[in-house]
């Protein structure tokens, strides 16, 4: 392949070879995982725990169900999952190691270890068989994803017939006069902040960037689509600062 042919892939506003994004993504979530939770109650004031809450409100976990949770990190959506679920079990998948070990740190890990487990895994080729799990989530990490279509393909493949697909990721704004007050905080403020808490404005700066590269709500709910899922439906969430979508493998 010749560099002319070789594809490229945004990481947040940089344009670099697909190949290296991954690399790029991992260093960026291995710098920010000992901060990483503070830093999302900071960034949000705590609203992404009530986007969490709402995720599984609309996902109403069953008992026994298997959650796979991709780019799980230090576990927020398997804890609130395993808490809803009695007899569920969970599997937190994650390219970077740093955050399971975070996330292994929890309380709610030891609580709930005997129904948890803990897999470094690429959500473009996940370490699973076919048709092995109940739902699928993936929150704030499928933008980090270097192909997301793949990602999606993958998530039809190791659901099980009847299985659910839900994905909670940061989104577009209706109201365009609203969403530049919203760009003015985020590329203003939360580098800012990333500097003062987590010693690493770059990352955040990356963090911020990529949102804005993510396809708006009816765009990615034609990805899910295209990945073979029915009943494809969204939610937004705080005015579509963030968007829950949903899908089923019928």
């Amino acid at each position: 392949m010749t560099d002319d042919d070789q594809k490229t892939t945004h990481f947040g506003n940089e344009t670099i070879p697909e190949d290296e994004k991954a690399g790029r993504v991992h260093g960026v979530f291995s710098s920010v995982a000992s901060r990483y939770d503070i830093m999302n109650d900071v960034m949000s004031g705590g609203v992404h725990r009530l986007w969490k809450d709402a995720m599984m409100d609309w996902l109403a976990p069953r008992p026994g169900q298997r959650l796979l949770d991709v780019a799980g990190g230090t576990g927020d959506i398997a804890f609130r999952f395993l808490k809803r679920a009695a007899g569920a079990t969970a599997v937190v998948c994650d390219m970077t190691e740093g955050m399971l070990v975070e996330g292994r740190k929890r309380a709610e890990a030891e609580q709930m270890a005997d129904r948890l487990d803990w897999v470094v895994g690429d959500a473009m080729a996940l370490p699973f068989d076919a048709n092995s799990f109940d739902v699928y989530t993936i929150s704030f990490g499928i933008r980090n994803v270097t192909r997301p279509q793949d990602a999606l393909a993958e998530a039809y493949r190791v659901l099980k017939p009847g299985g659910r697909l839900m994905v909670l990721e940061f989104s577009q704004l209706p109201n365009p006069g609203m969403q530049k007050l919203y760009d003015l905080y985020s590329f203003n403020v939360i580098p800012r902040m990333g500097q003062l808490i987590a010693d690493d404005r770059d990352s955040y700066q990356y963090l911020v960037e990529s949102i804005r590269k993510f396809p708006d709500q009816e765009t990615f709910a034609g990805m899910i689509r295209t990945a073979g899922f029915e009943q494809v439906k969204y939610r937004n969430l705080t005015m579509g600062v963030a968007a829950l979508h949903s899908g089923w493998k019928l």
